[in-house]
């Protein structure tokens, strides 16, 4: 596990880019089990940070099951298996959408990066610095702990893990919290925590003190609360169209929550205008 994270860090971490000529911010987003809409909202989150000007890429790291661009809608011809067995170029598969962001397709058809032979994991470093042109790459992982998991948090600049109110996800939030803290040894990683489909401000508040005590209290780790994501029936109504929730209803409770959430990311104020949403000029040094 330590070689595959290290791997990770060396190609998302040695090239410097954005379009602003700052470093690409990384985040990772994980959860510890399936099914409290992880995908959904890395896409969403996505496209909010594209609505603030920046050049977002999108990167479906699961390696088995890729539902990004089911989410969008989208049906990519070439994904990280062409890129990783040098079928294609990162410029090849790489996909521009509609919604202000590109898109990375995650790949199937081989178990671990670990398992790349030398030639393919060189090739896999040099066409990830494709990437470095991005102000900000959103790596949605798969569901779980697995090794591919664990080196995509490991290779970041923060994670971010999502979870429900439900006990079972609650349980499994901790659970892959406790093992970030054993098996990745990177002291500058920034853990932060959503809270997803909550029915209320003090559900989202009670979930994430429960997580971030017991973290603290039994791990010795600091996790942020990043903030939480209401249930809101139009997330469901645009998974079924395979549009964003962001775009499909943007005065919804959801979409209001995930620019929220962003604004945090960057620093920024957020304010409901007359009508939609709107983002005011970025605060530098100021708190969220």
């Amino acid at each position: 596990m330590a070689d595959q994270a290290e791997t990770l860090r060396e190609m998302m971490k040695t090239q410097t880019g954005g379009s602003s000529g700052t470093k690409t911010r990384i985040i990772t987003i994980a959860s510890g089990k399936g099914g409290v809409g992880k995908t959904n909202l890395s896409t969403n989150l996505a496209i909010a940070y594209g609505k603030l000007g920046k050049r977002v890429i999108l990167m479906d790291a699961d390696l088995g099951l890729a539902n990004v661009n089911v989410v969008l809608g989208i049906i990519p011809k070439f994904n990280l298996y062409h890129l990783i067995r040098k079928q294609k170029t990162m410029r090849e598969i790489i996909m521009d959408t509609s919604y202000g962001i590109q898109i990375v397709a995650g790949a199937s058809g081989f178990a671990k990066i670990a398992n790349l032979d030398e030639e393919e994991r060189q090739n896999f470093v040099k066409e990830l610095a494709e990437l470095s042109a991005a102000d900000v790459i959103i790596i949605d992982t798969s569901a779980g702990v697995s090794n591919n998991v664990l080196s995509f948090i490991a290779a970041a600049d923060e994670a971010i893990i999502v979870t429900t109110p439900e006990p079972t996800a609650i349980t499994d939030a901790y659970g892959i919290i406790k093992i970030i803290a054993t098996e990745i040894d990177n002291l500058g990683l920034s853990l932060k925590l959503i809270v997803n489909r909550v029915k209320s401000v003090t559900e989202g508040k009670k979930v994430s003190e429960r997580v971030i005590n017991i973290a603290s209290q039994f791990l010795n780790l600091k996790i942020d609360y990043l903030g939480y994501v209401y249930e809101d029936p139009s997330v469901q109504q645009s998974v079924l169209k395979q549009r964003p929730f962001l775009i499909n209803d943007p005065k919804g409770k959801a979409s209001i929550c995930v620019q929220h959430i962003v604004s945090r990311l960057e620093k920024v104020d957020f304010k409901e205008g007359a009508g939609i949403g709107s983002f005011l000029r970025k605060l530098f040094g100021g708190s969220p």
